[in-house]
């Protein structure tokens, strides 16, 4: 069978032959031997990571936060329907070092750093985050002074 189109009036008929399989769930169009399959131009959308959308709205609980809209991270767990320890764990991703936070913006941070790595306990210096969760790249990150994290009893003497 051979693909053929033909005019009928205001209608035009295209005949492609082809032939559908179900695999796995999924319909699969089979081409005819020797048929190009069509390939789309445009790139699919790559799929939001959960720690993308987490981190999105850590920092969006922050502004809250920072712009006096909530007074404290209980009333926007509150406000978000949300357990007050959930709220704190997600807020806590607010805090990680920028070459983190810049690695799942742009989706580039490895398969093994998972949400819940994320929100596990980590070290609160950012080249010890970046060892931590073996993201180390470059030498550009620069950390927090120990004495804004309010450690005082870390400082040295």
């Amino acid at each position: 069978m051979s693909t053929a189109v033909r005019r009928t009036s205001d209608t035009l008929v295209v005949r492609v032959p082809m032939t559908f399989r179900k695999r796995g769930g999924r319909r699969m169009v089979i081409l005819p031997d020797g048929a190009e399959a069509f390939e789309p131009t445009a790139a699919r959308p790559q799929p939001v990571s959960a720690s993308l959308k987490a981190m999105v709205k850590a920092f969006r609980w922050r502004h809250l936060l920072e712009t006096g809209v909530y007074a404290e991270i209980d009333d926007i767990a509150e406000a978000e329907g949300v357990n007050p320890s959930y709220a704190s764990r997600i807020f806590r991703l607010t805090l990680l070092a920028p070459d983190i936070v810049e690695a799942i913006v742009e989706n580039r941070q490895p398969e093994a750093l998972t949400l819940a790595k994320l929100l596990a306990p980590s070290p609160v210096k950012w080249s010890l985050q970046l060892q931590h969760f073996n993201l180390l790249r470059d030498a550009r990150t620069v950390d927090v002074p120990e004495m804004a994290l309010g450690n005082a009893s870390e400082s040295s003497t």
